[in-house]
């Protein structure tokens, strides 16, 4: 329970007014409920001609509880004996049970109202939590991705953040109706017959015992099921984006065995939990039962052999004792799903309270332009325990361009990931302009770097949005100037809708030389004064690399670059070249004297013209 409150005292302050209206609703609901069954008794007398006969006078106000009900019991009797003796005992009746139906309508009313007021509550926290997750995911570092599956995040944005609405969110209008019911279904009791409820009683807390029980073991059974929902929505996630291999190599059936394999855990261990969880239903009506048998037994011998308390009370008695069975019946569901849900809960919240690696200070230094280097000093870098980059010092002066060599895994694309602070370095400083980079505000930073990677990452939309991506209110004049510039204008045009065509997911329609151009116009478009280029042309063919190229040139002229090719003959022409072994910068110098040099470079480039 106490998580469960943690829970909400998490995301329900923003619904307060809503909480309060529930409650007042359901309380309303319940003194309805109340007084509309305790027309039952004076029906009864009516029936079966029980007493009334015998009531002349009104009693007056009891000075405790004790007398209390007999005096509501008498002055009741008597409005009802002069009724009768005024229209007649059928006028009566009728009267009596015009007053329970209105009664009824009321308490239903009210009853609509409070869970009608839950709903807000109900879909308002999701909506939050699913913000929260996407506004965290979007935050993390990159290092966080690089640990976690992509399909296990997108489990829990759906399959746990929805197994939380169905279980602790949909559990919200039971827990605030519920106590109340039960509280003012008790006190009537109580009223009623102190003895007969006191016996009752003795039989609750083996009832909670139970569902407490069976409650504990179903949230271990469900953290599991979640943890193989997430497997099975990875194993979805691996499949489609390895389509194409899967069918190459003719593993369909070898993925399908996989899946299947999993999605059969899957199976075998919801199957548990929800097994589990329809066992609170029969047990609580199993319960409930012997309880009004017990209850049958004490209260008769009161009203055959005490007269504590007389035939049509008991009744009502009995009614209102059965009205607090569901009540209770539904906080025991509520108890069953509530640990459901919070093992959800536990999962989203490895996202939510997940640590974030790159942190912006207090009061960060704002930086608009660009106008002097940005320098590498003392920079070294580790993956875990495994040290990527190790002491690097590199200036790159506004305005030139720098090119990284290397082996696959020297640490180029780990050294340009440390300008934007996609990473943090461990020791030494990376400056912008002599500040260092984790002193100055992260949007700032971003904002003067442009970025064309190998992969081009391209989303599922139009090829004007995708250009726009990061740019606000750009005109189609500027859109036009930065497709043109990148080579992109002529085949965007010749697409059936122009700008306006979607491009398919990750840019499926487009060759990867046209994908490549978008993400240039893309930065174009955004016009920075640093520019890193990431095997932008690697990935291409040779009419696609001309053009690409071409492309390239026009969007680095004026431009601080920063580029990683393999293929040399991209970066001939940088003022200079940075070769990288194991992490340390081995080499530096220009074209011709890297090639004079006779080193790692040199060896690179007698390997390309092979």
């Amino acid at each position: 329970m106490k998580e469960f409150i943690q829970v909400l005292v998490r995301f329900l302050p923003p619904y307060r007014r809503f909480l309060v209206l529930s409650i007042v609703f359901n309380i309303l609901s319940a003194i309805l409920n109340i007084f509309s069954f305790a027309a039952i008794i004076p029906i009864l007398n009516i029936l079966f001609n029980i007493g009334h006969s015998h009531v002349t006078t009104l009693m007056p106000w009891p000075d405790s509880l004790n007398g209390l009900t007999k005096v509501l019991s008498n002055n009741a009797n008597y409005y009802v004996q002069q009724m009768i003796n005024s229209v007649g005992a059928t006028t009566a009746l009728l009267i009596i049970g015009l007053f329970l139906a209105v009664m009824t309508f009321l308490k239903t009313g009210a009853y609509f109202v409070s869970s009608a007021t839950i709903m807000p509550i109900r879909t308002g926290v999701v909506r939050d939590i699913r913000n929260q997750l996407y506004q965290k995911i979007t935050r993390l570092s990159l290092g966080f991705f690089s640990e976690e599956r992509k399909g296990d995040i997108i489990a829990r944005m759906s399959g746990d953040v929805q197994e939380i609405e169905n279980s602790i969110m949909s559990s919200l209008d039971m827990l605030f109706k519920n106590p109340i019911l039960i509280i003012a279904y008790f006190a009537t009791l109580l009223i009623i017959s102190w003895q007969l409820t006191i016996f009752t009683i003795f039989f609750v807390p083996i009832f909670g015992w139970l569902m407490g029980f069976i409650g504990r073991k179903l949230k271990q059974k469900s953290i599991k099921a979640q943890n193989l929902w997430s497997d099975t929505m990875s194993q979805v996630e691996e499949t489609l984006g390895g389509m194409r291999i899967i069918k190459a190599f003719g593993a369909e059936e070898k993925m399908y065995a996989r899946f299947s394999k999993i999605n059969n855990d899957y199976r075998s261990n919801i199957l548990r939990v929800t097994i589990r969880q329809q066992l609170a239903h029969p047990m609580s009506e199993f319960l409930g039962t012997v309880m009004i048998v017990i209850v049958l037994w004490f209260g008769g011998m009161l009203v055959l052999n005490t007269h504590t308390i007389d035939g049509p009370t008991f009744i009502y008695y009995l009614i209102m004792l059965y009205s607090i069975i569901n009540p209770l019946k539904e906080f025991s569901k509520a108890g069953y799903n509530i640990p459901k849900g919070l093992a959800s809960m536990e999962r989203v919240d490895k996202i939510l309270k997940a640590e974030m690696d790159i942190k912006e200070k207090e009061s960060p230094e704002m930086i608009k332009q660009f106008e002097h280097q940005i320098e590498f000093r003392n920079v070294s870098f580790k993956y875990g325990e495994q040290w990527v980059l190790k002491d690097i010092n590199l200036v790159i002066p506004k305005g030139k361009t720098i090119a990284l060599v290397g082996q696959s895994g020297s640490g180029k694309s780990t050294l340009v990931d440390l300008i934007p602070r996609y990473y943090d370095a461990q020791e030494g400083e990376v400056l912008i302009d002599g500040i260092n980079v984790k002193d100055l505000a992260i949007h700032d930073l971003r904002q003067l770097i442009g970025n064309v990677n190998q992969e081009s990452i391209l989303f599922n939309d139009s090829f004007r949005n995708n250009i726009t991506f990061g740019v606000d209110h750009a005109t189609q004049d500027e859109v036009e100037a930065a497709a043109k510039i990148a080579n992109a204008y002529d085949f965007i045009m010749e697409s059936e809708q122009g700008f306006d065509t979607n491009i398919g997911d990750r840019g499926g329609r487009l060759s990867g030389g046209q994908r490549q151009r978008v993400s240039i116009a893309r930065a174009i478009l955004k016009n920075p004064p640093i520019l890193i280029l990431d095997e932008a042309t690697s990935a291409l063919d040779t009419e696609s690399e001309r053009l690409v190229q071409d492309a390239l040139e026009h969007l680095m002229s004026n431009r601080t670059t920063v580029a990683i090719a393999h293929r040399l003959s991209t970066i001939k022409h940088a003022d200079e070249i940075y070769v990288l072994h194991d992490g340390r910068i081995v080499e530096k110098g220009n074209h011709e004297e890297l090639i004079a040099k006779n080193g790692y470079y040199k060896k690179l480039h007698d390997m390309q013209e092979i």
